[in-house]
């Protein structure tokens, strides 16, 4: 008779043995999976994007530019003259001076006696329980002309002198959103290479879950909406003393499958003043994704589920790989999600006209899972952010 304790007990039941490898295998496989199904998803939403036609951009629906700044008169500078140098047929530019102690006032009044489409609006004092860049982006859109606002930041600048017109024409087929592309501009080093290829990651992702009616964020740096729905929404009420969320959340909120339009193409991004020490980058990210914890529950769980199996696909994967176990299949797994991933960049590229070097992908998608591990967990828990 065979009794619990017996030492040969777990024979009688090979099927229920306890066989950590063969789990640990199957892990990598269904977090593999996850990350293949994922990277199809992506890669099948950016072939959907299509360009816009030249004949598409004759709208003359006016549009109102719109630029929170803080002590940037050397940006201001070189914003002002290209956003003023737009062909667009009918627009204005409202600049917000929240709060500046560098001459940004004087400068911006003098500018806006020589041009007609220029409007400054002057913020001296900062109402309590308000972010100051939700109160400036406030006034601005409540003062804007025009049905239609397109916001950028003052460190950014537009690829051309049709990026209005191009962003204006995403309002065609009667959306209300218009989500763009913003990059980050070269220069030389690591890090730069790191935030251009996290930058394209996240593009990849919103916009790609977009074009399949799945929108769930955009970036302030080229975002696009009608003033209506600003103001009908109430704006960023519930979330208007939090730090950042002045784009992400507010498309969380409020954008659907028929209501949000896209343009990526090259006429059409912004170009934005990258961080150049790691400490500014990492608090820059902290804040980003200390926002998320205000998505909707729907896009918390996606996004964790995306961000979990990328995780797990690397290390369990270097797990097999090490010990042999399965390792053809666990190379093969990899390989796949290596070149439907490989192709989702080359897409976004092509589609946005942003060059990027694909030679050193692989390194950084595999840092990915150190540097998300760290960030998303500090993001996590940490209870206050600030800008600095």
């Amino acid at each position: 008779m065979v009794t619990g304790h017996s030492p040969n007990h777990l024979y009688l039941f090979p099927s229920m043995q306890f066989d950590f490898s063969t789990i640990l295998f199957y892990s990598f496989l269904l977090a593999a999976g996850i990350q293949v199904i994922y990277w199809l998803f992506f890669l099948i939403g950016l072939v959907r994007i299509s360009k816009s036609r030249e004949d598409d951009l004759a709208s003359n629906d006016g549009i109102s530019i719109i630029v929170a700044a803080r002590n940037e008169i050397e940006n201001l500078k070189l914003l002002i003259p290209a956003l003023l140098n737009q062909d667009h047929p009918n627009y204005e530019v409202i600049i917000v001076n929240d709060r500046s102690d560098d001459g940004s006032d004087v400068f911006l009044i003098e500018e806006e006696q020589k041009y007609a489409k220029l409007k400054a609006l002057h913020i001296y004092d900062l109402p309590e329980h308000f972010s100051a860049k939700k109160y400036a982006l406030t006034l601005g859109i409540k003062a804007a002309s025009n049905k239609q606002v397109l916001l950028t930041d003052a460190d950014c600048l537009p690829s051309s002198e049709s990026w209005a017109s191009n962003m204006a024409n995403g309002f065609k087929d009667g959306n209300d959103i218009v989500l763009g592309f913003s990059s980050y501009n070269k220069l030389p080093g690591f890090l730069n290479y790191f935030i251009r290829f996290e930058t394209l990651l996240t593009g990849i992702e919103y916009l790609a879950s977009a074009a399949n009616q799945l929108p769930y964020m955009g970036v302030g740096r080229n975002l696009a909406y009608k003033k209506d729905l600003f103001l009908e929404n109430k704006g960023f009420f519930g979330y208007q003393d939090t730090i950042g969320g002045d784009d992400d959340i507010f498309i969380n909120k409020h954008s659907t499958s028929r209501n949000t339009g896209l343009v990526v193409l090259q006429e059409a991004i912004t170009l934005s003043k990258p961080k150049t020490s790691f400490k500014d980058f990492w608090r820059q990210k902290i804040r980003h994704l200390h926002v998320g914890k205000s998505y909707s529950f729907k896009s918390k769980a996606i996004l964790a589920i995306f961000n979990l199996s990328w995780i797990f696909t690397w290390i369990l994967g270097a797990w097999c790989l090490a010990t042999e176990n399965n390792w053809q299949l666990v190379a093969y797994g990899l390989l796949l999600r290596e070149i439907i991933l490989f192709s989702s960049f080359i897409l976004v590229t092509k589609k946005s006209g942003i060059a990027f070097e694909m030679a050193g992908i692989i390194f950084v998608d595999i840092l990915y899972v150190i540097y998300y591990i760290f960030v998303g967990t500090k993001a996590l828990i940490v209870k206050t952010i600030s800008w600095a």
